[in-house]
């Protein structure tokens, strides 16, 4: 009987205390509009109501997700509340592993890089070591020309077959993954 009338009595005043701080929160409110209305009277009244009505909706939302939250019953968790870790650990070395790749792959092709650049600074100077072995031995113009004509066709035939190894690779990896 006791413990019926201490719930009661502390109900009571929960809701006293909650209606005071209801009220105390509107008096608050109308002072804010007050303040607003007073600052902006002149200057903004566009930007002032426009910030009167998003404090207002704010406010409102705020009360309706308490209202929410005072009417709403807990109760314990009865479902299992495992979390998959194993799949996510799985996923987390497959992102590792596939980044080590990467960083090898972009590796070996900084060292590919390197090594074509010193097959043309090579090449570079071998022709050019041709070009002045040929002018001394006297060889004609017509020779000079078909030298220089096929070695633009081999930049040509390089670039194709540059492109095509690309394409195959593209090929590969979208059907193969």
């Amino acid at each position: 009987m006791l413990k019926m009338q201490l719930y009661h009595h502390r109900n009571t005043l929960d809701f006293k205390m909650y209606s005071n701080r209801k009220q105390i929160d509107q008096i608050f409110n109308q002072l804010e509009r007050l303040e607003i209305l007073a600052m902006h009277q002149y200057k903004y009244p566009l930007t002032a109501l426009r910030n009167f009505q998003h404090r207002r909706y704010a406010r409102e939302a705020q009360e309706r997700e308490r209202e929410e939250l005072l009417s709403r019953s807990f109760t314990t968790n009865d479902a299992d509340t495992s979390i998959p870790i194993d799949e996510t650990l799985q996923f987390n070395s497959g992102l590792q592993n596939a980044h080590r790749g990467m960083d090898d792959l972009l590796g070996s092709g900084s060292s590919i890089l390197n090594g074509l650049r010193d097959q043309r600074s090579t090449l570079k100077g071998t022709h050019k070591k041709m070009l002045d072995v040929a002018n001394m031995l006297g060889l004609s113009n017509t020779v000079m020309r078909f030298i220089e004509k096929r070695a633009s066709q081999d930049k040509f035939i390089m670039m194709a077959g540059m492109l095509a190894t690309c394409f195959v690779m593209f090929l590969v990896v979208k059907y193969l993954s």
